[in-house]
Parts: C-alpha cells; sequence; structure tokens
C-alpha cells in the first residue's frame, strides 16, 4: 500500500462526497479521482520511468493539488517548489534535483527557467498540448501503471535551504507518509464529517493534511484570498471546521473587527504552527475560541507530527508550553553532546527515530552523516521530555528563524547584505515578534565613513531573495560584538537590543 491509496480507497467509499471545493468549483471523490487517474497515466506517457522527480510550482488551486495527487498515483517523486522564491532559488533546485516535468500555473511560470525537462501547465484556459486539462481529456479511463516500489521509495523531496551553495532535498519516504497520514487522522480525530480550511500553501503545511483528509472521506476548502475575512467568512458560512495556520493569521483572525465565537460553529481544531507560540497567547486564543486549539511538532526531516498536542491537552495548565506526545510508529528522547540518552526533565538536543524519518538528504551523504546517527535524527533544537512524556522546546540550536510559517536560514540574508557596499559586517536572527511568531532582524556594521538607510538594506535583500527573507528591522552598530575568534556574538547583540 502507498500513501495514495488512502485516497483512492474513499474514492471508492464515497464516491459522490465533495473532496475539493473553491469559489468556483466542487469535485466529487469520484470525478477527482478519474481526473487523478488520467493524468497520472499522461506522467507515465512522459516518463515512464519510477521514481523520476516532478516539481509543481503553483498557488493554492484545485488544479494543483489534483496534479500533485496525480503525481503520487503515478509513482513519481515530488518535489514542490515554493512560488514565493525569486528565478535563481528556483533555479538551483531545479539543478539539483534535475526534474523529468515541471508542472506550473501562470505564476510559477514567471520563475522557471530553460531546462532538460517537459514542461506542463495548470493554467484554465491555456491551450497547449502540454496543458493538463488536455492531457486528462487524452488520458481520460485509464488507469496508470502499479507503483512496485517498497515502503522505503521516496514520495517526495522537499528543500530546506539554501539560496546559497548547495540546498539540502530532504528525502520523504513512503513510511513517513503512511505514519504521517495515520497519526493525523488519531490525533486531529478526523471524519468524513470534517471541512478543512485551506490557508496555508500547499507547498508549506497544507499538503500534509492532504491525504489524512482524503483518507476519511472529509473536504478541503480553498479560498480565494487567506485575508481574515475570507477565513472567517469560511468557518461563519460555509462549514469549516479545521485548519493549520500560523499563528500570525490566528492573531490577524481574533483582530477583526466584531469577530467572535459565534462566528465558527463548528470549528473542532484550530492548529498552530510554523512558528512559535508563547504561553499567554495560547491562553488568550483558547480564551476566544474555546478548546479548540491544538499544535504538533516536527521538521522536513521528520515531517509535522513527531508529537501531537491535541485541543484536549491544553485544558491541563501542566502542558503550558508543550508541544505534546509523541506519535504512533515513532521514538522522542533528548540526548547530550555525547550521544547518551539524557533522563526525565533534562535539557538536551531532540532526537527522533522511527517510520516518520527521512531517508536522507538527495545527493548529500555527508550532511545525511552529520543529521541521522545509528538511527537517530539529530533536530537541532533543544528541549525536554517531562516524566509524562511530554515535551517542551526551550531552544534551537540552529539559527533557523520561523516568521509567520516560513523557515528564513540567517546564512542566505547575511550572504546577500553582505553584498551591499556599505556593509562591513553583519548579523541576522530572529526576534520575538506579536505579528510574525519571530521577525528577521539584522545588525549592520557599516563601512568607515558610509552611509545607508535601513530601507535600502531591506529592498536590497527583498530584491534578491523576496519578501520573506527581507529583515523587518535593521539595527545599526558602531562595532558588532564578537569572541576571541572574531566570530560575531548574536546573542551578544541580542542583550544589547533587549537591554535599549
Amino acid at each position: 500500500m502507498h500513501p495514495i491509496d488512502f485516497f483512492f480507497r474513499a474514492a471508492k467509499r464515497s464516491p459522490e462526497r465533495i473532496a475539493l471545493e473553491s469559489p468556483s468549483e466542487q469535485l466529487s471523490y469520484q470525478v477527482l479521482a478519474q481526473r487523478v487517474q488520467a493524468l497520472a497515466c499522461a506522467l507515465q506517457a512522459i516518463d515512464p520511468e519510477p521514481q523520476s522527480r516532478v516539481a509543481i510550482g503553483a498557488g493554492n488551486t484545485l488544479e494543483h493539488v489534483t496534479a500533485l495527487l496525480a503525481v503520487l498515483a503515478a509513482g513519481k517523486v515530488w518535489v514542490p517548489l515554493n512560488v514565493r522564491s525569486t528565478p535563481s532559488e528556483i533555479a538551483r533546485i531545479t539543478a539539483t534535483i534535475e526534474p523529468s516535468i515541471v508542472i506550473t500555473d501562470g505564476k510559477g511560470a514567471e520563475l522557471i527557467g530553460p531546462g532538460l525537462f517537459t514542461w506542463l501547465r495548470l493554467d484554465p484556459g491555456f491551450e497547449s498540448d502540454h496543458c493538463i486539462a488536455s492531457l486528462s481529456l487524452r488520458y481520460a479511463g485509464q488507469v496508470p501503471s502499479i507503483n512496485a516500489v517498497d515502503e522505503e521509495g521516496i514520495q517526495a523531496i522537499k528543500f530546506t535551504g539554501g539560496t546559497t551553495g548547495v540546498p539540502k532535498g530532504v528525502m520523504q519516504p513512503y513510511r513517513a507518509w503512511m505514519a504521517g497520514i495515520i497519526n493525523q487522522i488519531n490525533g486531529w480525530q478526523i471524519t468524513q464529517e470534517d471541512c478543512y480550511v485551506v490557508t496555508a500553501p500547499v507547498t508549506h503545511g497544507t499538503s500534509t493534511y492532504l491525504l489524512p483528509l482524503l483518507a476519511q472521506g472529509g473536504k478541503l476548502l480553498f479560498l480565494d484570498k487567506t485575508d481574515p475575512s475570507s477565513v472567517i467568512q469560511a468557518f461563519r458560512e460555509l462549514g469549516g471546521t479545521m485548519s493549520f495556520m500560523p499563528p500570525t493569521l490566528i492573531y490577524m483572525v481574533m483582530a477583526y473587527p466584531g469577530v467572535s465565537k459565534a462566528d465558527f460553529p463548528r470549528l473542532r481544531n484550530l492548529i498552530y504552527g510554523g512558528a512559535p507560540m508563547p504561553a499567554e497567547k495560547v491562553d488568550q486564543i483558547r480564551a476566544f475560541f474555546g478548546e479548540v486549539l491544538g499544535t504538533n511538532y516536527g521538521q522536513t526531516e521528520a515531517p509535522q507530527v513527531a508529537t501531537i498536542m491535541p485541543p484536549s491537552g491544553f485544558a491541563d495548565p501542566r502542558n503550558r508550553g508543550s508541544v505534546g506526545l509523541c506519535t504512533w510508529l515513532s521514538d522522542l528522547a533528548i540526548m547530550s553532546p555525547a550521544g547518551t540518552i539524557l533522563p526525565e526533565n533534562t535539557i538536551g538536543e531532540v532526537v527522533i527515530r522511527g517510520h516518520l524519518v527521512m531517508k536522507g538528504y538527495w545527493r548529500l551523504p555527508e550532511k545525511t552523516a552529520e543529521t541521522l546517527i545509528d538511527g537517530w535524527l539529530h533536530t537541532g533544537d533543544v528541549g525536554l521530555i517531562d516524566e509524562r512524556g511530554y515535551l517542551f522546546l526551550k531552544d534551537r540550536i540552529r539559527d533557523v528563524i520561523i516568521t509567520g510559517g516560513f523557515n528564513i536560514y540567517p546564512t542566505d540574508v547575511e550572504n546577500i547584505l553582505s553584498q551591499h557596499p556599505a556593509v562591513y559586517e553583519c548579523a541576522v536572527f530572529g526576534m520575538p515578534d506579536e505579528k510574525w511568531g519571530e521577525a528577521v532582524h539584522a545588525a549592520i556594521q557599516l563601512r568607515p565613513e558610509m552611509t545607508c538607510e535601513p530601507a535600502e538594506l531591506i529592498a536590497f535583500v527583498k530584491e534578491a531573495l523576496g519578501s520573506v527573507h527581507a529583515p523587518k528591522v535593521i539595527h545599526f552598530f558602531d562595532k558588532l560584538p564578537v569572541s576571541s575568534v572574531g566570530k560575531v556574538l548574536k546573542t551578544a547583540i541580542r542583550e544589547q537590543l533587549t537591554s535599549r
């Protein structure tokens, strides 16, 4: 059995139920399954090789989901391309992954350069032999060939960083996706009555929830916009029961004029992730929405659900600040720098092993060996596990900034800032932020006798990497604090800023 089989079983069981819905279209399970099978046949005809890579760069549309499911049904490896990236970043990914097929909508097409791949278009009304709609009609009624790859086959390759240097492609195997589906269904008690309101990009966050909802016969509701007004309407008028949102969006929804708990009559699971949330915020959200807030913990290397904290878990005051209990088919532990498992309530590095863990980094055996040691995934996160088994995260060993649900790697931003002629030295780091969870800040030491406005540096980064990477705040220092070996001390910078 493969992950896509969960969907096909549900389609046989409940063919007339609505699987996907947008403001302009509804797709039943039967129609969606037919389209997925037809497109999967087209993909196999274009490239018969099992486990070849298919990259998709598109916005949140029913066509995007159909294409993604077809990639899975064809026995291919899905490679998501973030349409909020830059052409140079996408070029690095495609050069690394060497996809045989690339699928985009109009926005994604703006990011794609020439390559040795077949380029297919999702755009409704786009007329071409390489249009998804045309291919689906051509192969209508056909069934894709059977996928004979075992559970160690690769289902997806997702990139964790790098607009500079070599990006790391995380190889997520079938077993990891199977474990994720089972644990999402169990952890959130998903049923066919659930209506999942899609707010996060399909390429980030939402993809983890697609198959759990479709496995149970539930519905995914897509919106034209994900502003607070549209999100509230989806819950008030369109039957939304659950959603995964970054804390930023939850805060914006709560602050919307006139909104109240009555606007969310069927809400059962409001799942946050992608950014830290202070315990005080958890209390405020629970007071506003009721007992519906939950969270989970994972990484691209152990996708999404290494732990789950269901809404009922936050009712226990001892769980304030926790991200929940370890899920099925995985082990969770705290490890010392020497590699020994630490006792309860002892702070150390969070390590994970089991079905959820990645196969490795694409064509990077040395990086894989650094991260997977004796079967344990070293997460780079610091935390403790209490005597009941609840995980509490304390800090990150790595300096990844999680802002509005997106991972920002400081070295990427630092490398761009360092290219500005006025910048002598810089350091990029995250600072707690009411709206974004964390915000990107940059400390700058200018070259002697040179001046520069913060807006110029922000625009400089935005042009190179996109708005998500651009610092929200620039701090100028006469001299950045450094260690005895000349390394910039980010901890000292934060301390100076908080004491100002």
